[in-house]
């Protein structure tokens, strides 16, 4: 079994490394990023030319890329191959609707796609502990199981193609909007003269602590906002939440809300800076 991995950037090499470190097999990749590709050849994968030599001498095959736009331009690519029998398993964020559709010309062509959309940071990337939300055919799940393995420590499968991605975007919507919390939180209690650190004890003792109070408290205060995820991404899946929640004929007006907050920390330049840098926005350091 060859396995393949389309898509090197922040989330694809930690990734893939994992793969080839814990599988001990060959894997061909490629990346539109000739140093991303060098990177990954350092450590003894297989750097291939174009997206299709990996599809061509691999019977599994991962891709990891940034927009839906990405993904269908990627799998026209893909689909002029010769691709029976083979396992797609796509694990970017995008739009659930394209990547059905995209599935289903897959399955045109006798293979297999699932989506498979991660959750947390880079770090967790680093050390195979992602979650990870899979939709696609159960039997086809079963059978890279162990390949998600080596990248995540909680896998779930969600059921038919889409759904993965349906519930990775219900999670980032709500990172945002608890992140968003402790933003207007922290900017209310600093104004009314609570110190940071005494504030996050006070809320460990009732029912408000949880795990972004906990884990950006420090970097606002410094005001450090090195990405774990950026703006430009949680921008990304907030306006998939909202996309979603539209479709669906609902009116939740938390969405909307945040989409204007990290629609606002987009305009002002912040998309490359921690998604909590969204605390600018609230406190109008802009």
């Amino acid at each position: 079994m060859e396995i393949g991995f389309i898509g090197l950037g922040t989330m694809g090499i930690p990734m893939a490394l994992n793969i080839l470190n814990k599988m001990k097999k060959t894997i061909h990749v490629y990346d539109i990023s000739e140093k991303q590709k060098a990177e990954m050849a350092e450590h003894g994968a297989v750097s291939e030319n174009s997206a299709e030599d990996v599809v061509n001498k691999s019977d599994i095959i991962i891709t990891m890329v940034p927009t839906s736009k990405n993904v269908e331009d990627l799998y026209e690519k893909i689909l002029t191959q010769n691709i029976q029998g083979k396992i797609f398993i796509d694990m970017s964020t995008i739009d659930p609707e394209v990547s059905i559709r995209t599935a289903e010309k897959t399955g045109n062509k006798g293979a297999v796609m699932l989506d498979a959309p991660v959750v947390k940071s880079k770090a967790a990337a680093e050390k195979g502990e992602l979650g990870i939300y899979v939709g696609g055919d159960y039997g086809t799940y079963e059978e890279v199981k162990d390949i998600l393995r080596c990248m995540g420590k909680n896998i779930i499968y969600m059921g038919e193609n889409g759904q993965g991605l349906v519930m990775k975007i219900c999670h980032n919507i709500l990172v945002g909007m608890i992140q968003n919390g402790v933003n207007e939180v922290l900017t209310l209690a600093e104004k009314l003269g609570i110190d940071y650190e005494k504030f996050v004890t006070a809320i460990s003792y009732g029912g408000g602590q949880n795990f972004y109070l906990d884990s950006k408290w420090e970097t606002i205060k410094r005001r450090d906002f090195e990405p774990a995820f950026s703006v430009q991404n949680m921008n990304k899946d907030v306006n998939l939440a909202c996309d979603l929640q539209e479709n669906c004929g609902l009116d939740l007006p938390g969405f909307e809300h945040i989409k204007e907050i990290y629609s606002k920390a987009m305009e002002k330049g912040f998309g490359n800076e921690d998604f909590s840098a969204s605390f600018k926005v609230v406190k109008k350091e802009l």
